[in-house]
Parts: C-alpha cells; structure tokens; sequence
C-alpha cells in the first residue's frame, strides 16, 4: 500500500540510483523537500521504498497540481507500481482541489522543466496515463572550462556609473526585493535560496541580478531592467556566476528553463542540450484504452 513517506530525504538513494542521468539527484530530492513556505506538498511511497513520487499544488494557480518527481526502482519496473504511484499523488492533488495535474515543473521549487526525454519510461508512462505534451522546455549546457572573466566589461559598466556587486546570503534584502517587483515573487525565492547571486546597481538603483545553485550544476534566474538593456549588465553577471560555479570544481553548467537561447549562445557560446516535454491531464478525463 502506497503511503505518505515520513522523511522525504529517504527517497534520495532511490533517486541516485533511478535518476542516471541527473548526477545530482539527492540535491533534486533535497530541494523538493524544502519548498517555498505555503507550498502543499507530498511525498509517497511503497513500503519497500522501490518506488516514490513527489506532488504539489501550485502556487500561482489554485486548480492545478503537480507531479515533481517519479522514480521506480529499475529491478521493480513493469509490475505497475508507476501507474499506482501516478493514481495515489493524483488523488492527494484532487483531495487539495486540483482540477488539472501536470507533469512540469512547479516554479520556483522543481526538478526539471518536465519530463527529459531520453527518460523513456517515464514520457511513455505519462503518455499511456492520458497525459498530453503542451509545451517544449529545454536547457542549455555552458562549458565551464574556458576564460570566464569579465574585467574589460567590468570595466566599461564602471564608465556608465554601474557597479556590479556579489550578495552573501542572509544579505539580499533588496535584490530579492528588485526581483519581486520587476518580475514575481517564484524568482525572488531563488535568489534569496541560491548559492551565489550577484546583482548590478546604478546610484543606488538595481539593474539587474543572476544567481546560481539550487542545485549545483544549475544556473538561473537572471534578468536586467529594461533601463539596462544594451549595456551590456547581463552578460558580466552571467559570467560572475559561471566563474564561482567553475571554482567549485564544475567543468560545465546547465542554464535552466531557458528563454532567451540566442543571448546565451552568443555570450558564453552555450548550446541547447536537454529538452523536456511538459504534459498535462485534466482529473476526470477518460484515460486511454489499455492504459
């Protein structure tokens, strides 16, 4: 019988071992199980722990549910505990007044995007389930490897009166605040969460931010006012943050749910490497026949 799971980070060696192609899946599983205060969230479980899926209600919209993380146990596959587990989150979110579930990621606190497609059983799963794939998400791959500096760029902000400046943590108070009203309130919570973060400043007026870290090998968010847009802001934060990730050890970072792919190509050469597909089904919809 499939049942609440007392400490979600027990599912983190399942997750290393199911998620192989995520080298960071106990991060992924640590993440889901501290969630921006208000989420409602669950984790379930079989009792021999072959088998857990993780669920939440968004934030941003009061009749959709998400399903954040499914892993079954290689050796424990095609014995139906996916669909079980799939039906017993689905019936958590129903309970929690949703109307929708979807497999995508519910900002700011998720996995992927959606489903990475070369996780083959999990996109068939969904597939059988009677979800459908409405939206294409993907990531990009920044090498890591290479010169990261930014001083010339640095230098020239200065020459426009901007500053660019690093944010400890426990010391973004303003930056977070500059994101929630610039942009919403899922970004402002990753900046205050992210490992690094740093954030560029005109006479005491924040132009722009990017942060790294909610998982390891992740960049993200970033974003500049539009009353900096041209000069350049964008690309020295990308580059401070690359460059701390680089000095951890990382040969290489994925930027993302990425938006903007021809800026990131074009400033650090990244290129388009993961792709997820985000499916969705409405609570009630007939599922396939056979499914």
């Amino acid at each position: 019988m499939i049942g609440v799971l007392p400490s979600p980070l027990d599912a983190a060696e399942l997750a290393r071992n199911t998620l192989t192609l995520d080298d960071d899946a106990q991060a992924i599983v640590a993440r889901l199980a501290t969630p921006p205060e208000g989420r409602r969230w669950t984790a379930l479980a079989t009792p021999g722990l072959d088998g857990v899926v993780f669920a939440s209600m968004s934030q941003l919209r009061a009749d959709v549910g998400h399903l954040d993380l499914l892993a079954v146990d290689p050796g424990a596959r095609r014995s139906g505990l996916g669909r079980a587990l799939v039906a017993a989150a689905e019936e958590w979110l129903r309970a929690e007044g949703a109307g929708e579930i979807r497999f995508a990621g519910n900002p700011p606190c998720y996995a992927w995007p959606g489903i990475d497609v070369r996780y083959t059983p999990a996109v068939c799963l969904a597939e059988n389930l009677g979800y459908e794939r409405f939206q294409t998400g993907w990531n990009m791959t920044a090498d890591l490897t290479g010169d990261l500096t930014a001083d010339a760029d640095v230098a020239r902000l200065a020459d426009h009166g901007v500053t660019v400046r690093a944010a400890p943590a426990g010391e973004r108070t303003e930056v977070a605040e500059f994101v929630r009203k610039t942009w919403n309130d899922s970004w402002a919570w990753e900046a205050e969460q992210a490992t690094g973060c740093h954030y560029a400043e005109r006479g005491g007026e924040i132009l722009g931010f990017a942060a790294w870290g909610s998982r390891p090998h992740w960049f993200g968010p970033m974003g500049t006012a539009e009353a900096a847009r041209g000069l350049g802001v964008g690309r020295v934060l990308l580059r401070r943050c690359l460059a701390e990730q680089a000095a951890t050890g990382l040969r290489s970072a994925q930027i993302s749910w990425v938006g903007p792919t021809h800026f990131y190509a074009k400033a650090i050469g990244a290129r388009v490497e993961r792709v997820f597909w985000l499916y969705r089904r409405a609570l009630g919809a007939r599922q396939q026949e056979g499914s």
